[in-house]
C-alpha cells in the first residue's frame, strides 16, 4: 500500500483556494502513478491502433532509470497519439457517435408482461447472476488447462455443481463459494456494482448522469475494493477529474472488464427497451471506460433487456450487437464467435477459435471475455446449467464471465426454472462491501428492481420534451444572470454568450464556471464553493423552464437540490 497525501490543490487547477484530501487509492501515490501504469498504457495505445515507434523502449529505459519527470512526460506523449489511417475501426466514447455507428436494430420491443411475471425475470437475474459468479468465483484468473486439471484430479468432471473444495489449491477465503460449503452469494464486486447502479437509479431516477454514479461510488464503495479500471476513475474522482475525464486520465485499464460487468441493472430495468437499457449503460460506463470498454457494458445491458422479450439467443444476441458500433473491435469479436458456434456446433472448438484469436488481449479485457459470453450464452440456450459451466471452464475472468452468463440466461428463463441446485444454496443471501447494503436478501433486491423497471416501461419512447440546440451558443437559453437564494447564501451565476461564466457568493468571492454544457434546455456546469480556506466542487445538473432553472448540485458523496430565476424576474 502506499502512503496516503493529506491534501492537495487540485480541483479549479489554477485556484489556490481549493483543496480536498487525496487518497492515493490503495496500491500507488500520484508521485509514481505513471510508474505503475505505463508499461499497460504502451499496450493500450497499440491495441487503440496507435503507432508507438520507439516509445516502449524510451519507457524501459525510464523505468530502469525511475526518471520520474522523464516517465510523466512519456506518459503525455502516449496520450497525445491518435490512431494510424490504417487501423479500420471507428471507435468513438461519446454517446451520440456510438449511435451514429449502430447497425439497424429495433431499439424498443413489444412487451407485455404482468407484475408477477416480471419479477420473476428479474429475481432470475439477480439470482443466474449470483450462481454464475459463485462458480466462477474460486477459479478467477485460472487459464482453462489448469481449471480442467483440476476438475479432473477432483473427480468433477463432467462438471454439474459448484467446484470442489481443496485448500491445497483454492483460498480459504473462496472456500464459501465452493460445493457444499455455500450458504450464501459471498461478496464480489460483480455483485456489489449492480447494487450501486440500483442506488443511483433510487436517488436519481432514469436521468441519472454519470456524476451522480460517480458521487454513489464515492458515497457508498470503500476504495480498496475497486480494481483496475475502476480504482483509476475513483483516483481521478478524489483529484478533481470527474466524468468523461475521469475515464481517460492516467487509465490504461479504460477498454478491460469492468464496465462490462456493470452493465446487468440497466438491462434489468428497461424490459424490453435495449436502446434506453444501453443509455443508461453508457452513462454508468463512461465514467470509468472508453472505447469497447463502453460497448461491452452497452452490449450486455441490451441482450438483457431482449432477453424479456424472446428466448432466441441469437437474436438476443444480435440485439445487442445493434446498439454498438458496428465497425468496432468488438462487435467483430462477437459477430465471429457467434459465426463459429453456429459453424462447428462444440464449444471447445469454438474456444480454441477464441483463443487463436483473441488470446493476446489481457485476461481481464472487454474484447476476449465478452466472447466467452456469447461462447456460454450459445451453448447454454436451453441449458442454464451448462451456460454458466462453459462460461467458466473457458477462463480468464470466471466469476465475470459466469455472472454474466448466469444473467442473461437467469433473466430469460426467470427465477421459477432456475435448477434448485443452482439457486437454492443461496439462501436467498448476497453479501456485499457496499455501504448500507452488507447483507441482502436477493429477493429484496430483485423487489427494488422490478420496482424501477415498471416506471421505466411506462416512460415514453422520446425524451422528455426539451428545446434543441441551438445553431450557435449565442442562441442558448442559459445566457444571462441567475439568482440562486439559498437559506444561507444568495448565489448569482453569470453566463456569457460563449457559455463562459462566473459564480459569486454574495461575500466578494467569485470563481469561473467550468465544464459548461448547454444541450437546449439541459445544462451542467461545475463552481469551486468557499468553506472557509478550502474549497469544494460543486458540479450542477439541471434543466431552464422558462426563467427558471431547477437541478440537482453535487460534490463528493453529496447532494442537495438547487434552484433559481433569471435575473429580473420575481423570486420564490
Amino acid at each position: 500500500m502506499g502512503q496516503f497525501i493529506q491534501a492537495v490543490s487540485l480541483l479549479n487547477r489554477e485556484n489556490p483556494l481549493c483543496c480536498t484530501p487525496l487518497c492515493n487509492v490503495g496500491y500507488l501515490s500520484m508521485k509514481n502513478i505513471e510508474r505503475f501504469y505505463i508499461r499497460q498504457e504502451v499496450i493500450q495505445r497499440q491495441e487503440e491502433g496507435c503507432e508507438i515507434g520507439d516509445l516502449g523502449t524510451r519507457v524501459e529505459a525510464a523505468i530502469k532509470a525511475n526518471a520520474a519527470e522523464q516517465l510523466a512526460a512519456l506518459y503525455d506523449e502516449l496520450d497525445a497519439l491518435e490512431p494510424t489511417d490504417s487501423f479500420s475501426y471507428q471507435e468513438p466514447s461519446t454517446l451520440a457517435e456510438i449511435k451514429a455507428l449502430r447497425p439497424d436494430g429495433p431499439r424498443r420491443m413489444t412487451l407485455s408482461m404482468n407484475d408477477d411475471e416480471l419479477y420473476d425475470r428479474v429475481h432470475g437475474g439477480w439470482l443466474g447472476r449470483a450462481a454464475g459468479c459463485s462458480l466462477g468465483k474460486p477459479v478467477e484468473g485460472w487459464p482453462r488447462d489448469r481449471i480442467d486439471e483440476y476438475l479432473e484430479s477432483h473427480d468433477a468432471l463432467p462438471l454439474d455443481n459448484y467446484l470442489p473444495y481443496d485448500e491445497a489449491q483454492i483460498s480459504p477465503g473462496l472456500k464459501t463459494s465452493t460445493r457444499d460449503n455455500i450458504d450464501f452469494m459471498a461478496r464480489d464486486d460483480d455483485m456489489d456494482y449492480p447494487i450501486l447502479g440500483l442506488i443511483a437509479l433510487e436517488q436519481r431516477g432514469a436521468e441519472f448522469s454519470p456524476r451522480a454514479m460517480a458521487n454513489v461510488w464515492m458515497d457508498r464503495m470503500p476504495v480498496n475494493l475497486l480494481y483496475t479500471a475502476e480504482r483509476a476513475a475513483y483516483r481521478n474522482f478524489a483529484i478533481g477529474y470527474w466524468p468523461p475525464e475521469s475515464a481517460s486520465f492516467r487509465n490504461p485499464h479504460r477498454e478491460w472488464i469492468g464496465a462490462q460487468i456493470r452493465a446487468d441493472i440497466f438491462g434489468y430495468t428497461a424490459p424490453g427497451w435495449p436502446e434506453k437499457a444501453a443509455e443508461f449503460a453508457f452513462r454508468d460506463a463512461s465514467i470509468s471506460h472508453v472505447k469497447n470498454g463502453i460497448y461491452g457494458e452497452m452490449f450486455v445491458a441490451a441482450m438483457l433487456a431482449a432477453a424479456y422479450v424472446t428466448d432466441d439467443i441469437v437474436e438476443i444476441i444480435n440485439v445487442g450487437l445493434s446498439e454498438i458500433p458496428a465497425n468496432c473491435r468488438l462487435a467483430e469479436a462477437i459477430r465471429e464467435t457467434l459465426a463459429w458456434c453456429q459453424d462447428l456446433g462444440d464449444w471447445e472448438a469454438v474456444w480454441d477459435r477464441i483463443k487463436a484469436r483473441y488470446g493476446h488481449y489481457s485476461g481481464v479485457h472487454t474484447i476476449n471475455n465478452a466472447a466467452l459470453v456469447v461462447l456460454g450464452l450459445y451453448f447454454g440456450n436451453t441449458d442454464f446449467e451448462n451456460g454458466i459451466v462453459v462460461s467458466v471452464r473457458g477462463g480468464w475472468d470466471t466469476d465475470c464471465n459466469g455472472a454474466t452468463v448466469g444473467s442473461i440466461l437467469g433473466l430469460k428463463f426467470g427465477a421459477d426454472k432456475l435448477p434448485g441446485k443452482w439457486i437454492g444454496v443461496l439462501n436467498d443471501r448476497l453479501m456485499s462491501s457496499v455501504r448500507g447494503f452488507n447483507d441482502n436478501r436477493i429477493s429484496d433486491l430483485a423487489k427494488r428492481t422490478t420496482n424501477i423497471a415498471k416506471a421505466v416501461m411506462t416512460m415514453p419512447d422520446d425524451a422528455p420534451e426539451i428545446a434543441a440546440r441551438p445553431e450557435k451558443s449565442s442562441d442558448s437559453p442559459f445566457i444571462g444572470n441567475w439568482i440562486i437564494d439559498q437559506s444561507y447564501a444568495r448565489w448569482v451565476i453569470r453566463v456569457n454568450p460563449d457559455l463562459s461564466g462566473t459564480y459569486e457568493d454574495g461575500t466578494g468571492y467569485s470563481c469561473g464556471l467550468e465544464r459548461v454544457t448547454a444541450e437546449g434546455n439541459r445544462v451542467s456546469f461545475s463552481f469551486v464553493l468557499d468553506k472557509g480556506g478550502f474549497g469544494l466542487e460543486v458540479q450542477f445538473e439541471g434543466t431552464i423552464v422558462g426563467n427558471r432553472l431547477e437541478g440537482v448540485g453535487s460534490g463528493n458523496g453529496f447532494e442537495f437540490g438547487i434552484a433559481g430565476e433569471r435575473e429580473g424576474e420575481s423570486q420564490h
